[in-house]
């Protein structure tokens, strides 16, 4: 029977192996997965002042704050046409729906607006009066009816907090911005789950990041 520090040991051995082999079969160093950064206030404010001064400002900052301040995916934001967030006389809703076929999982979910989301959309969409109410809500240049797919959107995302100088930020960043602010508020796993459309806590409790003033501020109850 082998004893704790044993098993530690031979774990250790097998995942040594496993990647030299992994070395010896693809000819390189096997990607290791990092999970996307979560936002500051500082880097929120930089990549926002970016986007201002580039073409398609009322867009690109629409879609950040629509994936930041409602959790939305990348594939859930691309997938999104007019008529999912405005009522028939255009008034951006204070909540919709996601179709089964929109979500990751194949759940249907209700995403909630905030007030402060409602005003960003409601100017984009004031200044965007070509979109029909078939259109995707977010158009590129190259498709103005059909917009982003979950792909292009994520390369786009990419290249704009890379020009914006944020490192190791991606399309997956503001989803965990999301779930790990309102967290900080204390706002029950449970809640945070169902906003995010997770069907077990434990995926959403991987998306929670703890810093050091989150742990100041928690003593401090005491």
């Amino acid at each position: 029977m082998l004893g704790i520090n044993q098993k530690q040991v031979v774990r250790k051995i097998k995942r040594t192996y496993a990647y030299s082999l992994a070395i010896h079969w693809l000819g390189r160093k096997p990607k290791v997965s990092k999970q996307a950064k979560t936002l500051t206030p500082q880097d929120i404010r930089r990549v926002l002042d970016y986007c201002a001064t580039r073409q398609h400002a009322a867009r690109n900052r629409s879609i950040i704050t629509l994936m930041l301040y409602a959790g939305l995916r990348v594939g859930e934001a691309a997938s999104l046409r007019l008529s999912d967030v405005v009522d028939a006389n255009r008034n951006v809703r204070s909540e919709f729906v996601l179709r089964p076929d929109q979500t990751k999982g194949g759940h249907a979910r209700t995403v909630f607006i905030s007030e402060k989301l409602r005003k960003e959309l409601t100017t984009y969409i004031t200044a965007t009066k070509t979109l029909h109410p078939n259109d995707k809500l977010f158009y590129t240049q190259k498709h103005l009816c059909d917009g982003f797919s979950a792909n292009t959107l994520t390369q786009h995302l990419f290249w704009i907090f890379r020009r914006a100088g944020i490192e190791g930020a991606s399309s997956h960043s503001m989803r965990r911005t999301f779930i790990t602010n309102l967290a900080a508020q204390g706002i029950s796993v449970r809640v945070l789950a169902s906003l995010a459309g997770h069907r077990s806590i434990a995926t959403t409790q991987a998306y929670i990041d703890v810093n050091d003033d989150q742990k100041r501020k928690a003593v401090e109850l005491m």
